[in-house]
C-alpha cells in the first residue's frame, strides 16, 4: 500500500520550515526555498499556466536553465493535473544541428499546450520548437518569483494518472518520451528510499545532474520531494566548468548522498589539483553512487585515491543500474558493508570469445575486471537472454531485461516503439550483462558491440584504455567497428580528444603508445586512430560523446575509411 495517493500529497506532507532546494551559483550568490515556500512558487507558476488555459492532461514542455523556476513550473503543472517534460536547455557545448533536429521532433510528438521557456532563450532556437495550432509558447523570468493568486483548485489525481514524461535518448527527432504515472514513480521511491535507508531528517542530496535526466529528476528532485530532504544543486555547465565546486558545495552543506554517471569519478580527480584534494571535508559522504554507465572499477579506485584524504569513505562509493524505463533504479549496491561494490575478475577470452564469465585470478594476463551494479530492488527481475531468445543461467553474457512494480507502460504517442520494446511484460534494455553471486554486472550496449574475428570486443574497453593516457581527455574517446571487405569482419577505429592542440604536433608518437597500450590490455590491434582538437567530438545533451553522430562526422572528414556497412 502507498503513502501517498500521488506525488503531489508527498510534497504537501512536507513540513512547511524544512530546507527544500538550495541553488547554489557560488560562494556569494545562493538561494533557498523551505518546502513551504516552494509550494507557494509552484502555485504561482500554476496559476500562469492556467491563464494560458493549460488543464489537466495537457502536455507541458520547459526549456528553462536548471534554476528553481523551472522545478517550480514542473510541480506547478502537476497541480493542474497537465504532464510536464524537461527538456534540454542549449549551451554551447551541444552541436546545433542536432539539438534543433531534436528540439523539433519532441515538442511535435508531444503536441503539447504550451512551452515554457524563459526571457534568455536564444531567439535562433524559437524556429525549432515545433508549435501546432494549440501550442502557445510562454516565457517565464528566472530571476524572480512569480505573483498572484496562490490559491489553486487541484483536480483529483489518481495514482494511476500520469505524471510526467521523462525524455532520456539523446536529442535526435526519434527521441523516446517515456511517460510514468505517480503510482509507478511513489513505488520506485519507496523502494529506493529502503535500499539507500533515507532519513529525511540528517540526508542531505547534492547534484549537478541535468533535470532532463532521469538521475536528475528522479532521484535529485523526485527523491527529495517525495522522503522531505535538502537538497543543494548546482546547473551542470557550472559543474563542468569548475568541477571541484562540488567538492567545495559537500563541504560547506554537509551532504551525504549524490550520484554521477561512471565518468565523472575520473574527471573530477583530475580537474582538481592534487594540492587541494585533502583541503575538503567529505566525511558527511554516505553514498556516493555510480550510475547510467557501465561501472568501472579504476574510475572509482582513482576518486578514492584521490580523495580519501579529504575524508571519504571508501564503503560510501556505491553503484546503481537504472533507465527512465523503469522510472529510475533496477539495482543498487548494499550501503550496509565496509567496502563498496562487488567485484570479480574473469578470463577475457572467454568473456568475447564464449560469453561467459570463468573466474581469473586478477593480475593474470588478459584477465578483465567487472564491478557490480548492486542487487535488485524489491518487486523488480532480470533476465538475461542470448540472441536466439534464450534465457541464460548465471555467469552467462546477454541482454538485460527487467520486469518491476514501477516499470513504464509505454513510450508517450510512440506504439510502434513500445511493441518492440516490451514483449510480455518485460522491457528489453537494450544493456549486455550477467549475474553472478545475487549481483548485475552490466558491461555494454548491445548496438555498440564490435565484432571482430568473431570475438566481442566492448568498445568501453578499448575507450578506457585510450583515455587512461596522459594526452587523451578522459570522457572524450569513441571506439567503433568498420567493416573490412578484404578480411570479412570489421576493424577498430577510434577517434579520441587530446588534452590541448598543441599536442597534436605529436601524433604519431601518441598513436603508437595507445596502440601497444591496447594490445597489451586486450589482444586486439587498432586499424585506425584519429587524433583530434578538443571539443571535435559531437556531444549528446547530457554531455557524453554521442557515437552515431560522431561516427557520422568522422566518416565526413575520412571517406578513406571507405563505405560504412
Amino acid at each position: 500500500m502507498l503513502r501517498y495517493r500521488n506525488l503531489l500529497e508527498a510534497l504537501a506532507a512536507a513540513p512547511a520550515n524544512r530546507p527544500f532546494v538550495t541553488a547554489w551559483v557560488d560562494e556569494d550568490e545562493q538561494q533557498t526555498l523551505t518546502f513551504a515556500e516552494f509550494r507557494l512558487r509552484a502555485r504561482q507558476q500554476a496559476n500562469i499556466l492556467r491563464d494560458h488555459r493549460v488543464a489537466a492532461g495537457d502536455r507541458v514542455v520547459i526549456i528553462m536553465p536548471q534554476r528553481i523556476p523551472a522545478m517550480t513550473t514542473f510541480v506547478g503543472a502537476m497541480m493542474l493535473g497537465a504532464v510536464p517534460t524537461f527538456l534540454a536547455y542549449p549551451n554551447f557545448k551541444i552541436e546545433p544541428a542536432k539539438y534543433r533536429s531534436g528540439l523539433a521532433g519532441v515538442t511535435a510528438n508531444l503536441k503539447a499546450r504550451v512551452v515554457v521557456i524563459d526571457q534568455e532563450f536564444p531567439d535562433d532556437m524559437l524556429g525549432h520548437v515545433s508549435l501546432g495550432a494549440e501550442t502557445k509558447l510562454i516565457r517565464i523570468g528566472v530571476g524572480t518569483p512569480a505573483q498572484g493568486d496562490t490559491e489553486i483548485l487541484t483536480p483529483k489525481i489518481e495514482p494511476d494518472s500520469l505524471a510526467f514524461i521523462q525524455h532520456s535518448a539523446g536529442t535526435t527527432g526519434l527521441q523516446k518520451g517515456v511517460a510514468l504515472t505517480h503510482a509507478a514513480g511513489l513505488r520506485q521511491l519507496e523502494h529506493l528510499s529502503r535500499a539507500l535507508k533515507i532519513d529525511g531528517k540528517t540526508d542531505r542530496i547534492y547534484s549537478w545532474l541535468p533535470l532532463y535526466h532521469d538521475m536528475g529528476l528522479i532521484a535529485c528532485f523526485m527523491l527529495p520531494m517525495v522522503c522531505h530532504i535538502p537538497l543543494v544543486m548546482q546547473s551542470p555547465m557550472d559543474w563542468v566548468m569548475h568541477p571541484r565546486t562540488m567538492l567545495q558545495i559537500i563541504s560547506e552543506h554537509k551532504c551525504t548522498l549524490a550520484w554521477m554517471p561512471n565518468f565523472a569519478f575520473q574527471f573530477l580527480p583530475r580537474r582538481t589539483p592534487p594540492s587541494r584534494w585533502a583541503q575538503y571535508d567529505l566525511s558527511s559522504v554516505r553514498a556516493l553512487i555510480n550510475c547510467s554507465e557501465p561501472v568501472r572499477a579504476n574510475s572509482m579506485l582513482e576518486f578514492e585515491n584521490a580523495f580519501a584524504a579529504a575524508g571519504l569513505k571508501s564503503a560510501a562509493l556505491h553503484s546503481s543500474y537504472a533507465m527512465a524505463e523503469n522510472v529510475f533504479a533496477v539495482t543498487q549496491s548494499s550501503i550496509d558493508g565496509s567496502h563498496g561494490p562487488a567485484r570479480l575478475c574473469a578470463d577475457g577470452v572467454q568473456f568475447r570469445g564464449a560469453h561467459r564469465i570463468v573466474p581469473a585470478v586478477e593480475g593474470t594476463p588478459g584477465a578483465m575486471a567487472f564491478t557490480s551494479s548492486g542487487r535488485l530492488l524489491p518487486h523488480h527481475e532480470i533476465r538475461i537472454l542470448s540472441d536466439a531468445g534464450t534465457i541464460l543461467g548465471e555467469s552467462c553474457v546477454g541482454e538485460i531485461l527487467v520486469k518491476s512494480d514501477c516499470l513504464f507502460d509505454g513510450y508517450y504517442n510512440r506504439p510502434d516503439l513500445t511493441a518492440q520494446a516490451l514483449v510480455a511484460g518485460w522491457y528489453r534494455t537494450g544493456d549486455l550483462g550477467f549475474c553472478r553471486d545475487g549481483e548485475l554486472y552490466v558491461v555494454g550496449r548491445k548496438k555498440d558491440l564490435l565484432i571482430i574475428g568473431g570475438e566481442n570486443i566492448y568498445p568501453q574497453d578499448i575507450e578506457e584504455i585510450v583515455e587512461g593516457h596522459s594526452a587523451i581527455h578522459d570522457g572524450r574517446v569513441i571506439a567503433m567497428g568498420v567493416y573490412n571487405p578484404d578480411l570479412g569482419t570489421e576493424d577498430i577505429v577510434v577517434v579520441a580528444e587530446v588534452e590541448r592542440d598543441e599536442l597534436l604536433t605529436g601524433a604519431a608518437e601518441i598513436e603508437r603508445e595507445l596502440r601497444s597500450l591496447v594490445v597489451a590490455g586486450m589482444g586486439v590491434a587498432i586499424r585506425s586512430i584519429f587524433l583530434k582538437p578538443p571539443k571535435w567530438i559531437v556531444k549528446s545533451t547530457a554531455g557524453k560523446p554521442a557515437r552515431s553522430a560522431t561516427r557520422e562526422k568522422l566518416f565526413q572528414e575520412h571517406p578513406e575509411l571507405g563505405v560504412d556497412s
